[in-house]
């Protein structure tokens, strides 16, 4: 089952990547215009964005990219699981939100604009560490939006990790607008999210925490990089010394790599940046390493510079 949950295709994220391009430039650029809108209130900001079309799935595209590029993590609150200030009218007052903080005032400007949206909680994971040690409460929250009467019509926005990222000792954020988080292909995102309710799990994807726990951690860059699928599909990697490991994954053939590598080890151990000669045919991207140190470690994968995929190492001699 988990092999079948991480091989499965994904519908082209070089679609959703052009569709994020030319269908929302537009919207993109009015936002853009409007600036910060200090000194409104969450109605009058939600009004205010709406304008740019009648059109349900650009105002609500107009709403993503507000709060992504206006509203930045509260690093404390996040870390300590402190959810006391997710009120909207405090999250725009302080300019800053927890996720779940983040998913309450999208769901509040949707409401406000007459969009179907609710808040989803559930689980993501922070660091290669957090591989197969599920969290013990919910750590994340994310917003579905339904622009029909149809249930299949329900879409993924997740405006807190298409804001930015965090270091995993939640000391500093870093903006860094991810356009793909929004009406984010589902596939890839079932692998990056876990919801605490399973029929919010759209089109499939791991069945039980723990199986979610046992996936490689995904990258933001995985997104606009329209990941497909992964090899290995365990996070938690066992081998050895003298056994090369095979790495496997599909993007977008039509997009450029010109350097892939590997961070092995953390802060905490001793890191190394290791070069790729890897083979890229219409997109299918594969390389093999041989573990020079008995340990456990974790690794990532860099591609072009961003981080898409994240393991454990575990090497024995």
């Amino acid at each position: 089952m988990m092999k079948q949950i991480v091989l499965i295709f994904l519908s082209s994220s070089l679609s959703l990547h052009l569709t994020a391009q030319s269908t929302y430039s537009k919207t993109d650029a009015f936002v853009e215009k409007l600036g910060a809108l200090n000194g409104l209130n969450v109605a009058t900001i939600a009004d205010t964005l709406s304008q740019v079309s009648s059109d349900k799935e650009q105002q609500a595209r107009a709403i993503y990219y507000w709060i992504s590029h206006n509203i930045s993590m509260d690093l404390k609150g996040t870390k300590g699981n402190d959810n006391k200030n997710i009120d909207p009218v405090k999250v725009v007052e302080t300019r800053k939100a927890t996720p779940l903080g983040y998913s309450t005032l999208f769901q509040e400007m949707c409401s406000q604009a007459g969009i179907r949206c609710l808040t989803v909680d559930g689980y993501i994971k922070f660091s290669s560490e957090e591989i197969n040690n599920p969290s013990d409460e919910i750590n994340h929250s994310w917003n579905v939006v339904q622009l029909g009467s149809s249930p299949t019509e329900w879409n993924y926005a997740d405006a807190c990790k298409g804001a930015g990222f965090t270091d995993k000792q939640f000391k500093i954020f870093t903006p860094q607008f991810t356009s793909e988080y929004f009406f984010a292909d589902k596939a890839l995102f079932n692998l990056d999210h876990y919801p605490d309710n399973i029929a919010w799990q759209l089109n499939g994807g791991p069945k039980s925490i723990k199986d979610f726990y046992a996936l490689p951690l995904i990258g933001n860059a995985a997104y606009p990089l329209g990941l497909k699928y992964v090899k290995p599909n365990t996070g938690y990697i066992k081998t050895k010394m003298k056994n090369p490991v095979v790495f496997n994954f599909k993007i977008n053939g039509e997009l450029e790599v010109k350097s892939i590598i590997l961070l092995i080890g953390d802060e905490k151990k001793a890191s190394k940046k290791e070069d790729m000669n890897f083979s890229n045919k219409g997109g299918e991207i594969a390389f093999t390493y041989q573990f020079k140190k008995d340990d456990v470690f974790p690794v990532k994968i860099i591609v072009d510079g961003k981080t898409i995929l994240e393991y454990m190492i575990e090497v024995e001699e």
